[in-house]
Protein backbone atom coordinates (compact mmCIF):
# COMPACT_ATOMS: atom_id res chain seq x y z
CA UNK A 1 0.00 0.00 0.00
CA UNK A 2 1.27 3.48 -0.84
CA UNK A 3 1.69 6.16 1.77
CA UNK A 4 -1.20 8.56 2.08
CA UNK A 5 -0.44 11.89 0.41
CA UNK A 6 -1.03 14.85 2.68
CA UNK A 7 0.48 17.59 0.51
CA UNK A 8 -1.23 18.08 -2.87
CA UNK A 9 0.95 18.56 -5.91
CA UNK A 10 0.17 21.01 -8.70
CA UNK A 11 0.43 18.91 -11.85
CA UNK A 12 -0.04 21.96 -14.12
CA UNK A 13 2.93 22.22 -16.46
CA UNK A 14 4.58 25.39 -17.72
CA UNK A 15 5.43 24.21 -21.22
CA UNK A 16 7.29 27.24 -22.53
CA UNK A 17 9.40 25.78 -25.31
CA UNK A 18 11.25 22.89 -23.68
CA UNK A 19 11.86 24.26 -20.20
CA UNK A 20 15.55 24.76 -20.99
CA UNK A 21 15.51 28.36 -19.79
CA UNK A 22 14.80 27.22 -16.22
CA UNK A 23 17.43 24.51 -15.69
CA UNK A 24 20.91 24.64 -14.20
CA UNK A 25 22.96 23.56 -17.22
CA UNK A 26 26.31 23.73 -15.43
CA UNK A 27 25.00 21.70 -12.50
CA UNK A 28 23.34 19.18 -14.82
CA UNK A 29 26.56 18.61 -16.77
CA UNK A 30 28.46 18.22 -13.50
CA UNK A 31 25.91 15.62 -12.38
CA UNK A 32 26.63 13.72 -15.60
CA UNK A 33 30.38 14.00 -15.05
CA UNK A 34 31.03 15.78 -18.34
CA UNK A 35 32.54 19.15 -19.18
CA UNK A 36 30.71 21.54 -21.48
CA UNK A 37 30.33 19.56 -24.71
CA UNK A 38 30.61 22.52 -27.10
CA UNK A 39 28.31 23.03 -30.09
CA UNK A 40 25.87 20.28 -31.09
CA UNK A 41 27.53 17.27 -32.68
CA UNK A 42 26.88 13.55 -33.03
CA UNK A 43 29.85 12.74 -30.82
CA UNK A 44 28.72 15.08 -28.06
CA UNK A 45 25.16 13.78 -28.22
CA UNK A 46 26.41 10.23 -27.80
CA UNK A 47 28.62 11.19 -24.87
CA UNK A 48 25.78 13.00 -23.10
CA UNK A 49 23.41 10.08 -23.67
CA UNK A 50 25.89 7.51 -22.34
CA UNK A 51 26.64 9.61 -19.28
CA UNK A 52 22.95 10.06 -18.49
CA UNK A 53 21.96 6.40 -18.58
CA UNK A 54 25.09 5.39 -16.65
CA UNK A 55 24.77 8.02 -13.90
CA UNK A 56 21.06 8.81 -13.53
CA UNK A 57 19.04 5.73 -12.66
CA UNK A 58 15.54 4.98 -13.84
CA UNK A 59 13.63 4.49 -10.59
CA UNK A 60 10.16 4.51 -9.07
CA UNK A 61 11.12 4.84 -5.39
CA UNK A 62 9.30 8.15 -4.95
CA UNK A 63 6.03 6.47 -5.94
CA UNK A 64 6.48 3.88 -3.20
CA UNK A 65 7.42 6.57 -0.71
CA UNK A 66 4.12 8.31 -1.44
CA UNK A 67 5.88 11.38 -2.82
CA UNK A 68 3.93 12.71 -5.81
CA UNK A 69 5.89 14.48 -8.54
CA UNK A 70 5.32 16.84 -11.40
CA UNK A 71 6.79 16.13 -14.83
CA UNK A 72 7.70 19.75 -15.58
CA UNK A 73 11.18 19.49 -17.14
CA UNK A 74 12.63 22.18 -14.88
CA UNK A 75 11.42 20.31 -11.78
CA UNK A 76 12.73 16.99 -13.13
CA UNK A 77 16.13 18.55 -13.85
CA UNK A 78 16.20 19.98 -10.33
CA UNK A 79 15.49 16.50 -8.91
CA UNK A 80 18.45 15.14 -10.84
CA UNK A 81 20.89 17.98 -10.12
CA UNK A 82 20.14 18.97 -6.53
CA UNK A 83 18.52 15.94 -4.97
CA UNK A 84 20.16 12.99 -6.74
CA UNK A 85 16.83 11.50 -7.84
CA UNK A 86 16.15 10.05 -11.25
CA UNK A 87 12.62 9.04 -12.14
CA UNK A 88 10.88 7.26 -14.96
CA UNK A 89 10.61 8.22 -18.64
CA UNK A 90 8.63 11.43 -18.22
CA UNK A 91 11.12 12.79 -15.71
CA UNK A 92 14.28 11.53 -17.41
CA UNK A 93 13.44 12.27 -21.04
CA UNK A 94 11.73 15.53 -20.08
CA UNK A 95 14.80 16.78 -18.24
CA UNK A 96 17.31 15.47 -20.78
CA UNK A 97 15.45 17.00 -23.72
CA UNK A 98 15.48 20.35 -21.89
CA UNK A 99 19.23 20.04 -21.34
CA UNK A 100 19.79 19.26 -25.01
CA UNK A 101 17.67 22.24 -26.05
CA UNK A 102 19.68 24.49 -23.74
CA UNK A 103 22.85 23.22 -25.42
CA UNK A 104 21.51 24.15 -28.86
CA UNK A 105 20.16 20.83 -30.14
CA UNK A 106 17.01 20.67 -32.27
CA UNK A 107 14.77 18.63 -29.98
CA UNK A 108 11.26 17.28 -30.41
CA UNK A 109 9.03 15.42 -27.97
CA UNK A 110 6.53 12.78 -29.06
CA UNK A 111 3.75 10.66 -27.61
CA UNK A 112 4.92 7.09 -27.21
CA UNK A 113 3.68 3.82 -25.80
CA UNK A 114 5.58 0.85 -24.38
CA UNK A 115 4.41 -2.72 -24.98
CA UNK A 116 5.54 -4.40 -21.78
CA UNK A 117 4.91 -8.09 -22.44
CA UNK A 118 4.37 -10.56 -25.26
CA UNK A 119 0.76 -11.65 -25.50
CA UNK A 120 -0.43 -8.13 -24.76
CA UNK A 121 -1.55 -5.90 -27.62
CA UNK A 122 0.72 -2.98 -28.45
CA UNK A 123 -0.92 0.07 -26.86
CA UNK A 124 0.18 2.44 -29.58
CA UNK A 125 1.24 5.95 -28.66
CA UNK A 126 -1.07 6.15 -25.66
CA UNK A 127 1.27 8.55 -23.83
CA UNK A 128 2.55 5.97 -21.35
CA UNK A 129 5.99 6.95 -22.66
CA UNK A 130 7.63 10.26 -23.59
CA UNK A 131 9.78 9.79 -26.69
CA UNK A 132 12.44 12.26 -27.86
CA UNK A 133 14.12 12.88 -31.20
CA UNK A 134 17.00 15.17 -32.18
CA UNK A 135 17.37 16.61 -35.67
CA UNK A 136 19.87 18.43 -37.86
CA UNK A 137 22.91 16.24 -37.07
CA UNK A 138 23.84 14.39 -40.28
CA UNK A 139 26.81 12.05 -40.40
CA UNK A 140 28.25 9.30 -42.60
CA UNK A 141 26.19 6.61 -40.85
CA UNK A 142 23.08 8.81 -40.68
CA UNK A 143 22.82 11.26 -43.59
CA UNK A 144 19.24 12.13 -42.62
CA UNK A 145 20.52 13.70 -39.42
CA UNK A 146 17.62 12.62 -37.17
CA UNK A 147 18.17 10.54 -34.02
CA UNK A 148 16.08 8.63 -31.51
CA UNK A 149 17.23 9.73 -28.06
CA UNK A 150 15.91 7.89 -25.00
CA UNK A 151 17.36 7.88 -21.50
CA UNK A 152 14.06 6.76 -19.98
CA UNK A 153 13.61 3.15 -21.10
CA UNK A 154 15.39 1.47 -18.20
CA UNK A 155 17.50 -1.18 -19.94
CA UNK A 156 16.97 0.52 -23.29
CA UNK A 157 19.39 2.54 -25.38
CA UNK A 158 22.96 3.21 -24.30
CA UNK A 159 23.47 5.64 -27.19
CA UNK A 160 21.12 7.41 -29.63
CA UNK A 161 19.98 5.49 -32.71
CA UNK A 162 19.74 6.90 -36.23
CA UNK A 163 16.07 7.51 -36.93
CA UNK A 164 16.16 5.09 -39.84
CA UNK A 165 14.92 1.54 -40.26
CA UNK A 166 17.55 -0.97 -39.32
CA UNK A 167 19.05 -3.27 -36.71
CA UNK A 168 21.43 -1.85 -34.14
CA UNK A 169 23.69 -3.61 -31.63
CA UNK A 170 24.61 -1.97 -28.31
CA UNK A 171 26.42 -4.16 -25.80
CA UNK A 172 24.40 -7.36 -25.21
CA UNK A 173 21.23 -5.94 -26.75
CA UNK A 174 20.10 -5.83 -30.38
CA UNK A 175 17.43 -3.27 -31.25
CA UNK A 176 15.35 -2.90 -34.37
CA UNK A 177 13.84 0.36 -35.57
CA UNK A 178 11.05 0.08 -38.14
CA UNK A 179 7.78 1.71 -39.21
CA UNK A 180 5.16 1.24 -36.52
CA UNK A 181 2.48 -1.36 -37.30
CA UNK A 182 0.01 0.44 -35.01
CA UNK A 183 0.74 4.15 -35.56
CA UNK A 184 0.47 5.48 -39.14
CA UNK A 185 3.71 7.28 -40.07
CA UNK A 186 5.06 6.40 -36.64
CA UNK A 187 8.07 4.38 -35.55
CA UNK A 188 8.53 1.20 -33.53
CA UNK A 189 11.61 0.33 -31.47
CA UNK A 190 11.81 -3.43 -30.89
CA UNK A 191 13.83 -4.39 -27.82
CA UNK A 192 16.14 -7.38 -27.57
CA UNK A 193 14.47 -10.65 -26.46
CA UNK A 194 16.50 -10.40 -23.23
CA UNK A 195 15.18 -6.91 -22.55
CA UNK A 196 12.59 -5.88 -19.97
CA UNK A 197 9.93 -4.82 -22.49
CA UNK A 198 8.84 -5.81 -25.98
CA UNK A 199 8.74 -2.56 -27.93
CA UNK A 200 7.96 1.14 -27.95
CA UNK A 201 5.87 2.89 -30.60
CA UNK A 202 5.82 6.66 -31.08
CA UNK A 203 4.22 9.15 -33.44
CA UNK A 204 6.09 11.74 -35.48
CA UNK A 205 3.85 14.62 -34.43
CA UNK A 206 5.32 16.81 -31.72
CA UNK A 207 3.84 16.73 -28.24
CA UNK A 208 3.88 19.06 -25.26
CA UNK A 209 4.44 17.96 -21.69
CA UNK A 210 0.81 18.72 -20.96
CA UNK A 211 -0.09 15.80 -23.25
CA UNK A 212 1.37 13.44 -20.63
CA UNK A 213 -0.10 14.86 -17.42
CA UNK A 214 -3.15 12.59 -17.15
CA UNK A 215 -1.13 9.46 -17.88
CA UNK A 216 1.52 10.48 -15.37
CA UNK A 217 -1.08 10.77 -12.62
CA UNK A 218 -2.58 7.40 -13.61
CA UNK A 219 0.77 5.60 -13.83
CA UNK A 220 1.96 6.88 -10.46
CA UNK A 221 -1.25 6.49 -8.44
CA UNK A 222 -3.43 3.72 -9.90
CA UNK A 223 -3.27 0.34 -8.11
CA UNK A 224 -3.40 -1.24 -11.57
CA UNK A 225 -0.18 0.48 -12.68
CA UNK A 226 2.98 -1.61 -12.87
CA UNK A 227 4.80 1.34 -11.29
CA UNK A 228 2.76 1.19 -8.09
CA UNK A 229 2.91 -2.59 -7.76
CA UNK A 230 6.68 -3.15 -7.71
CA UNK A 231 9.51 -0.73 -6.94
CA UNK A 232 11.85 -0.85 -9.93
CA UNK A 233 15.31 0.57 -10.59
CA UNK A 234 17.47 0.32 -13.74
CA UNK A 235 20.92 1.42 -14.77
CA UNK A 236 22.45 0.93 -18.22
CA UNK A 237 26.13 0.73 -19.14
CA UNK A 238 28.23 -0.24 -22.14
CA UNK A 239 28.30 -3.96 -21.33
CA UNK A 240 24.76 -4.54 -20.06
CA UNK A 241 22.16 -3.42 -17.58
CA UNK A 242 21.31 -3.73 -13.91
CA UNK A 243 17.69 -4.10 -12.82
CA UNK A 244 16.21 -4.30 -9.35
CA UNK A 245 12.56 -5.26 -9.03
CA UNK A 246 11.49 -5.43 -5.43
CA UNK A 247 14.09 -7.62 -3.70
CA UNK A 248 15.55 -9.20 -6.86
CA UNK A 249 18.67 -7.82 -8.54
CA UNK A 250 19.30 -8.96 -12.13
CA UNK A 251 22.32 -8.28 -14.29
CA UNK A 252 22.09 -8.79 -18.08
CA UNK A 253 25.25 -8.82 -20.16
CA UNK A 254 28.76 -8.97 -18.70
CA UNK A 255 28.83 -10.61 -15.24
CA UNK A 256 25.20 -11.70 -15.66
CA UNK A 257 23.38 -13.10 -12.67
CA UNK A 258 20.33 -12.94 -10.44
CA UNK A 259 20.36 -12.38 -6.69
CA UNK A 260 17.75 -12.03 -3.97
CA UNK A 261 18.45 -9.23 -1.50
CA UNK A 262 17.61 -10.45 1.96
CA UNK A 263 17.68 -7.45 4.27
CA UNK A 264 17.28 -3.69 4.45
CA UNK A 265 21.01 -2.98 4.78
CA UNK A 266 21.88 -5.04 1.70
CA UNK A 267 18.97 -3.56 -0.26
CA UNK A 268 19.91 0.06 0.45
CA UNK A 269 23.60 -0.65 -0.14
CA UNK A 270 22.71 -2.09 -3.56
CA UNK A 271 20.62 0.97 -4.37
CA UNK A 272 23.55 3.22 -3.54
CA UNK A 273 26.49 1.20 -4.87
CA UNK A 274 24.98 -0.36 -7.98
CA UNK A 275 22.51 2.36 -9.02
CA UNK A 276 23.75 5.55 -7.37
CA UNK A 277 20.40 6.02 -5.61
CA UNK A 278 21.23 7.16 -2.08
CA UNK A 279 17.94 8.67 -0.82
CA UNK A 280 19.73 11.06 1.52
CA UNK A 281 16.57 13.13 2.04
CA UNK A 282 14.53 10.13 3.25
CA UNK A 283 14.35 9.88 7.08
CA UNK A 284 15.26 6.58 8.74
CA UNK A 285 11.64 5.89 9.67
CA UNK A 286 10.53 6.23 6.03
CA UNK A 287 13.45 4.13 4.84
CA UNK A 288 12.46 1.27 7.12
CA UNK A 289 8.79 1.58 6.16
CA UNK A 290 9.76 1.53 2.47
CA UNK A 291 11.85 -1.61 2.96
CA UNK A 292 9.01 -3.33 4.82
CA UNK A 293 6.60 -2.59 1.96
CA UNK A 294 9.08 -3.83 -0.63
CA UNK A 295 9.75 -7.01 1.37
CA UNK A 296 6.03 -7.65 1.91
CA UNK A 297 5.37 -7.31 -1.82
CA UNK A 298 8.23 -9.72 -2.51
CA UNK A 299 6.83 -12.26 -0.06
CA UNK A 300 3.41 -12.05 -1.73
CA UNK A 301 5.08 -12.65 -5.09
CA UNK A 302 6.92 -15.70 -3.75
CA UNK A 303 3.67 -17.07 -2.32
CA UNK A 304 1.86 -16.60 -5.63
CA UNK A 305 4.63 -18.45 -7.47
CA UNK A 306 4.42 -21.32 -4.99
CA UNK A 307 0.65 -21.58 -5.48
CA UNK A 308 1.10 -21.57 -9.24
CA UNK A 309 3.60 -24.45 -9.04
CA UNK A 310 1.21 -26.43 -6.87
CA UNK A 311 -1.49 -26.15 -9.53
CA UNK A 312 0.76 -27.58 -12.23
Amino acid sequence: MLNSISTPVDFTIDDRFLGHDAIDVTGYLARLGVSHPGPPSVGALRSLHRAHVERVAYQTADIHLGRPTTIAPSASADRIVRHGWGGYCMHLNGAFSALLAALGYQVRRHRGGVQVAHGQPAPGADANHLAVTVHGLPGPENPGGSWLVDVGLGDGLHEPLPLAAGTYRQGPFTYRLRPSPVEPRGWRLDHDPDGSFVAMDFVVEQATMADFTARHVELTTSPASRFTRVLTVYRRDATGSDMMRGCVLTRVGADAGRWELGGAAEWYATLADRFGVILTDVPDSERMALWERVRAAHDRWLASRARARERV
